[in-house]
């Protein structure tokens, strides 16, 4: 049986978990940004930025934790062909729920100003998804709660 990750060992294995997730966004937002139109051009651009912003952070944090930063791959699949503007946004908002998912990971196995980062860069990437898709999506829970209200309102 593989021992238990100390803390540390944990914040570190979600630092790098995170860090792969922002070199994969970086990467897909070369992609969208090639296939965007031009009113989503300026959001993909700002959003590549964040994410290379990210990034450097992350190296530094895992650096900061004892580790050696993972280096980007060459190059990464796309979970499918981008061939259209509506594809690149579709892939935008893939890629925040990633990123998002990779850093909700790190708010679990941080402390501190680590946790507080990481819950910044989730809520962050939760917003630009939501931006890309243009609707928001409820966290758990809060769908079957609205329907609750609603029902005891016309109750």
């Amino acid at each position: 049986m593989k021992p238990e990750p100390s803390p540390a060992g944990r914040a570190l294995e979600a630092a790098q978990a995170a860090l792969a997730a922002e070199h994969a966004a970086a990467y897909g937002y070369g992609v969208i940004g090639a296939r965007s139109g031009s009113a989503r051009a300026a959001q993909a651009r700002e959003s590549y930025g964040v994410h290379l912003a990210r990034r450097d952070a992350l190296a530094r944090t895992v650096r900061e934790l004892g580790g050696a930063p993972r280096p980007a791959e060459a190059a990464y699949a796309l979970p499918f062909e981008v061939r259209t503007a509506a594809d690149a946004e579709r892939l935008a908002a893939e890629i925040e729920d990633r990123v998002a998912g990779a850093y909700s990971d790190l708010v679990r196995a941080a402390e501190g100003p680590l946790r507080r980062e990481a819950a910044d860069a989730l809520n962050a990437a939760a917003v630009r998804a939501a931006r890309w898709r243009g609707v928001g999506v409820a966290f758990p829970g809060l769908t079957e709660r609205a329907d609750e209200a609603q029902r005891a309102q016309h109750s």
